[in-house]
């Protein structure tokens, strides 16, 4: 495995002794200082002790995304248990614990070894898991079963459990990305939109919405013959994106906590006026404008700079063949519309970011930066 690839890792937590809250906040913070990144954190769940008769527990799952192998992050773990006082006996059956932790999904990686069965093998039919797991990853798919966390949910009885009033702390201290209801990604071509509205979206629990490029028929000939190709390039990449934003962001999904996309509607403009000749642009700058008024605007605008040489080198490396004789003035020419755009409407709420220096689908730390910076953003 990669060492520098983030890989998700969905884990459990409980306690039935003391200070039950404490304990399982204790046991959080030493799973973002010694793991990896908390990214979302389930309600409480207060349910009967399964298995033997003790007193009640308090149950709560994390997502958590990690640079360790899954074996690493169970030996950490137990290492975690062992630090906040969990000592394991000996005997048979289920006891009281000041904590407890598992790990019940490593992305969908399915191995059992002496130390680590994974999936857990007893949590989908625990309802004390899969009802907080239900709450951060209704979506996720058990890879054995092949069944949503929510179908599995479903299938399991209550068994008096019931949500705690009392919350758990992320101690990240970062904004949840929901509080943004819409997020667009934009930059120039091959700075790498796709690739972190997607991580994003991975990551975060995000509805992704992709820019259908490759179905437009205009754009390998544009490259051949831009003059000829430009105006019915430019109106059916509009008619598409306006028709794709309207459709997907009047679509909700409740299992997702907020939209990501790899494109703004806005871009045709940027694009429309390096490639059309000034009269068309007038032409296509009044339809423009009445449809873009009856688009939502993202309530945050990340534009991911990156200089010319790394772009050309971004577009070779990915090899679509009507790309690869795009000159960098044009490159330049689009950029330069993009700063422009940004620096004439003050009424976006625009997060610039400089990737030019960074590899955040490689790098780990890379990934970090972006998301911290985007995190940072007013709202």
């Amino acid at each position: 495995m990669h060492p520098n690839l983030l890989q998700t890792t969905y884990i459990s937590i409980g306690s039935n002794v003391g200070d039950r809250r404490m304990h399982l906040q204790r046991s959080i913070q030493q799973i973002s200082a010694k793991i990896g990144r908390v990214i979302k954190i389930s309600p409480i769940y207060e349910t009967p002790s399964w298995g033997f008769d003790g007193g009640d527990f308090y149950n709560a799952c994390l997502c958590v995304n990690t640079e360790m192998s899954a074996e690493t992050v169970m030996t950490t773990i137990l290492e975690i248990e062992r630090f906040l006082g969990r000592v394991r006996s000996d005997a048979k059956g289920y006891q009281d614990r000041i904590i407890d932790i598992d790990m019940i999904f490593y992305d969908n990686v399915v191995s059992k070894t002496a130390l680590l069965e994974l999936p857990h093998p007893l949590a989908h039919e625990r309802k004390f898991v899969m009802q907080p797991l239900c709450d951060i990853a209704p979506s996720k798919i058990h890879p054995i079963y092949k069944k949503t966390v929510l179908q599995l949910n479903e299938s399991l009885q209550a068994e008096g459990i019931q949500q705690s009033s009392e919350t758990l702390h992320n101690p990240n201290g970062e904004k949840d990305f929901s509080r943004f209801n819409y997020i667009a990604i934009e930059g120039n071509i091959g700075a790498g939109k796709t690739s972190l509205a997607t991580k994003i979206a991975e990551d975060f629990n995000g509805k992704l919405i992709l820019e259908r490029f490759a179905d437009n028929p205009f754009l390998p000939k544009f490259y051949e013959d831009n003059s000829r190709y430009a105006f019915p390039l430019e109106m059916s990449f509009l008619a598409d994106r306006y028709q794709q934003i309207s459709d997907d962001l009047a679509q909700l999904d409740l299992f997702k906590d907020f939209i990501v996309s790899d494109y703004d509607v806005v871009k045709s403009l940027i694009f429309a006026k390096v490639t059309l000749q000034q009269d068309e642009y007038k032409l296509y700058r009044k339809l423009f404008d009445i449809m873009y008024k009856e688009i939502p605007k993202p309530d945050l605008y990340v534009y991911l700079y990156q200089n010319t040489e790394r772009l050309l080198k971004n577009i070779k490396k990915r090899g679509r063949d009507y790309e690869q004789k795009i000159p960098s003035e044009y490159l330049d020419k689009i950029n330069n519309g993009y700063l422009e755009f940004i620096r004439t409407h003050k009424d976006l709420n625009v997060k610039i970011i400089d990737v030019s220096d960074l590899d955040f689908v490689a790098n780990a730390n890379d990934y970090q930066k972006i998301i911290s910076e985007i995190h940072e953003a007013d709202f």
